[in-house]
């Protein structure tokens, strides 16, 4: 069978353009977490892969190749994996396949590798200008934390934090450290916001 994995990395977004070329006969893999989370560790894409072991999946399409992820070597070895059981990669963006013939394509290798490399630049110029807009609104006095020895009401902490929370609250949660990721916060604030869910 035929498989379109698909990722988003917050639950309000859309996935429609990520369908734009979807096969009839596909089935659907939908994981909605952060890319540098590693692929084998995302729910969907481990079923994924799971179902490729057992040889239920022959064929995998993707949108765009920053779907499998913003970690080049993460990326590279996914696909790896993926040659490994004779499973061909179809990226549609650069309508490039990863074997031809059941052989690497070395033109897809060579551009994915490229593109791999910038999309994880991506991520880390993003987070290096949060960082800088943190660090100028601190010298600016505009950005300010809660005066020591003060305790913040429960429900006024937790009205910050509802991607934090909508996160727990799904059946399959992602793991602290991904929540974390996904939501720009500290692994401490996610177990806080845990701890005060459960006092409600």
């Amino acid at each position: 069978m035929k498989a379109r994995y698909i990722r988003v990395s917050t639950l309000n977004q859309n996935i429609e353009r990520q369908l734009a070329k979807q096969y009839k006969d596909e089935v659907l893999y939908i994981d909605k977490i952060s890319g540098s989370t590693p692929f084998i560790k995302r729910p969907e894409a481990l079923k994924l892969m799971k179902d490729v072991v057992e040889g239920r999946i022959n064929y995998i399409s993707i949108s765009s190749i920053d779907r499998l992820g913003r970690n080049t070597l993460d990326v590279l070895q996914t696909i790896e994996q993926l040659h490994l059981k004779n499973i061909c990669l179809k990226v549609d963006n650069l309508g490039l396949e990863s074997l031809t013939n059941g052989k690497e394509n070395p033109t897809f290798k060579l551009i994915v590798s490229v593109l791999a490399n910038i999309s994880e630049m991506e991520r880390n110029s993003i987070l290096e200008r949060q960082q800088e807009g943190i660090a100028i609104a601190k010298a600016k006095g505009i950005y300010k934390g809660r005066s020591r020895d003060t305790v913040e009401p429960t429900e006024k902490f937790l009205s910050k934090y509802q991607t934090v929370i909508n996160y727990l609250k799904r059946t399959n949660s992602p793991s602290i450290s991904d929540i974390a990721k996904l939501c720009d916060c500290s692994k401490n604030t996610v177990l806080k916001v845990k701890k005060n869910l459960k006092k409600k």
